[in-house]
């Protein structure tokens, strides 16, 4: 994989991961939407209410945004394929009359689980891994510009 496929993937995931707290704090007003960052091409923009990342650079006709493609729906959609795999060979072992493993036990043929909802202490540790990885996606942009 190359260097610049890894940089795009990287911050692809970080704005997949920042997006819901980045919408939390741009919430009072346009004037924190976007957050630019220097790469050798021009500028990674970073939109805090929508989670998209676009490449910013010049162009023929001056500067432009132009986003960067996001696997999204396609990871949505192989969990989704996972998930209905994962309750059929479920529902089989069931049928059979076999016990499902321990770690699976909390968890239902239809894939539910038995777990409460998440609460202020879970959103709290989702923001504190968010600056985790948006830091070390710094220090990467960093190190890629110092190399």
């Amino acid at each position: 994989m190359t260097l610049m496929i890894r940089f795009v993937l990287a911050a692809c995931l970080a704005a997949a991961l920042a997006g819901p707290a980045a919408h939390a704090q741009a919430a009072g007003g346009d004037d924190n939407r976007y957050q630019f960052n220097r790469v050798d091409d021009g500028y990674l923009r970073l939109d805090l209410r929508s989670g998209e990342v676009s490449m910013c650079g010049p162009r023929d006709t001056g500067w432009a945004c132009l986003p960067i493609a996001d696997d999204r729906v396609a990871f949505e959609r192989e969990i989704a394929r996972l998930r209905r795999e994962n309750a059929a060979l479920k529902k089989s072992l069931l049928d059979r009359g076999l016990p499902l493993p321990a770690s699976t036990a909390a968890t239902t043929a239809s894939g539910d689980t038995a777990a409460p909802p998440p609460g202020p202490a879970d959103g709290n540790r989702v923001i504190s891994v968010v600056e985790r990885v948006w830091r070390r996606l710094v220090e990467l942009m960093v190190g890629l510009r110092r190399s």
